[in-house]
């Protein structure tokens, strides 16, 4: 097929809808699809259109479905959209949904947050990750436990909750915690250089590149994820290919993919919580043990050629619709 993709992150981006974006884009052209990423719709023929993103991409779906009507168009539903978009802006992240011939949704529970009316054109998809050359805790350096935390710095994120954390913690803690991403603004800039400068168990790597990302999970023992809302983070897909323990803020995107018996969740934005989860990472080897075993176990569930297989049901699903 001939198969056009709409992301609002444009090329240099190194934002997750872009990442999903090139990494769809690779999967169905093993497939054997020819496909192109584009940041807007121009107008161009094409046998399907996948649009990222209901409220950003409204403008290209609704372009692509007056150009041509008859052809199949999938929307991929954001923790934006779920969470933000659809309650602050209905009309348009919903006439997305309306013209959307398929959902996709990441993680398992995007059905109870969404309107029942959509729940027949959803299709749950986990985002992949490649199986890493060096694993999580695999060069451990003695008289440290590290704590990673990975992504960019924005408000849906609370990136620095687990910064605010370590300040709770006992003095004689060997916790450091190292957050690595790309500030969404000045505001967080100032935020992570303020917190770098006045807590010593804190360090802001700024924007890493692949092998920089591997060495910090490499010498990690745990990853925090503490974001307010997430469609369904791929960042949880790598870490448990990493094998990789999370600690993890309690919302429906964390929990549609660990489970709702992962032992390794805490209250949203509630940093001693946070605090008492890393202490007990850090002193109790049996829990952390515990938290590894559960990433390993997911991490089949987030392997390349299962996605890709995800995509290609979607593909058959709309086409069949049509037929």
């Amino acid at each position: 097929m001939n198969i056009i993709i709409i992301t609002p992150a444009g090329p240099d981006s190194k934002a997750g809808n872009r990442a999903t974006a090139l990494r769809w884009q690779r999967l169905l052209q093993q497939s054997g699809h020819q496909v192109r990423v584009e940041t807007e719709y121009q107008g161009a023929q094409c046998d399907l259109l996948i649009a990222l993103h209901a409220w950003r991409s409204a403008n290209a779906i609704k372009a692509f479905k007056a150009a041509w009507p008859e052809s199949p168009l999938i929307v991929a539903l954001t923790g934006t959209d779920i969470y933000y978009h659809q309650h602050e802006y209905p009309d348009l992240t919903y006439e997305s949904m309306d013209l959307s011939d398929l959902l996709i949704g990441l993680h398992d529970l995007v059905a109870r947050d969404i309107p029942e009316r959509y729940a027949h054109k959803l299709l749950t998809l986990r985002q992949s990750a490649d199986k890493p050359d060096v694993f999580g805790g695999s060069r451990l350096e003695s008289g440290q436990f590290h704590i990673c935390v990975l992504g960019h710095l924005r408000d849906e994120k609370d990136s620095l909750r687990a910064a605010i954390a370590s300040h709770h913690l006992p003095e004689d803690s060997n916790i450091i915690v190292s957050c690595a991403g790309k500030p969404h603004n000045d505001k967080w800039r100032e935020l992570a250089l303020q917190e770098s400068r006045s807590n010593p168990r804190f360090h802001w790597l700024g924007e890493l590149n692949r092998p920089e990302l591997a060495t910090l999970i490499a010498v990690s023992s745990v990853m925090v994820i503490s974001s307010i809302m997430e469609g369904g983070a791929n960042v949880i897909s790598e870490a448990c290919r990493a094998e990789l323990p999370i600690l993890a803020s309690d919302i429906p995107g964390n929990r549609g993919l660990l489970g709702d018996d992962y032992p390794g969740y805490f209250p949203v934005k509630d940093d001693k919580a946070l605090a008492e989860l890393m202490a007990r990472t850090e002193n109790d080897g049996a829990f952390l043990a515990e938290l590894k075993k559960r990433v390993i176990a997911l991490a089949e569930t987030f392997r390349p050629e299962q996605e890709r297989q995800s995509l290609e049901k979607a593909l058959a699903l709309v086409v069949a619709a049509k037929d």
